[in-house]
């Protein structure tokens, strides 16, 4: 199992995929598959069957993803100030 600094609670930048440059709290760190669940992202549908208790439908809710696409806020303002002011004009 690999060292992790990402904990439940933390707000951390989506660094890679469809939701680059989000930013977000973890909602769940899941350490054996190293995925982490991450509040309003990666949203998807369910589809749930009618029960006794409850009705069916169509729900969203976040979907994990790995821990290599999230990066903390903090960890990922710091190597925004060091890069260079001419990369930053450029843009």
């Amino acid at each position: 199992m690999a060292k992790t600094d990402i904990k439940q609670g933390d707000e951390v930048v989506v660094i890679t995929g469809a939701h680059k440059g989000k930013r977000a709290k973890v909602v769940r760190y899941d350490r054996p598959d190293e995925r982490v669940t991450l509040d309003g992202i990666n949203m998807v549908k369910r589809h749930l069957k009618r029960t006794e208790d409850g009705q069916g439908g169509i729900t969203e809710k976040a979907a994990p993803i790995h821990r290599s696409n999230v990066m903390l806020a903090s960890l990922w303002e710091a190597r925004r100030a060091k890069r260079p002011a001419a990369k930053k004009a450029a843009k």
